[in-house]
């Protein structure tokens, strides 16, 4: 989209929301301002939902990824030292 905001039109009235694009993954509505419309949002299963943003950590439970700065977890579990973990978490 152009102008990187998505639009929502309910009863003959349209809100915008901005879409956020991530590193990774898909790009993102970000629908906090809905609660101003006076509808809320459903996500059953809280299947669709990013319950926070993260500049260090992506989750993609339908792929089975988390990666954390990059590297897959099972990665750094398996692979790195304490101390490298602890300055991946830190830096």
């Amino acid at each position: 989209m152009a102008d990187n905001n998505a639009k929502l039109s309910v009863n003959g009235k349209e809100y915008e929301f901005p879409i956020i694009e991530g590193t990774l993954g898909r790009p993102v509505i970000d629908i906090a301002a809905l609660q101003d419309s006076g509808f809320w949002s459903y996500d059953p299963g809280f299947k669709v939902t990013a319950p926070v943003e993260s500049k260090i950590t992506y989750i993609d439970g339908g792929k089975g990824e988390l990666l954390h700065r990059g590297y897959p977890i099972d990665q750094l579990a398996n692979n790195a030292e304490y101390l490298e973990v602890a300055y991946a978490l830190i830096h």
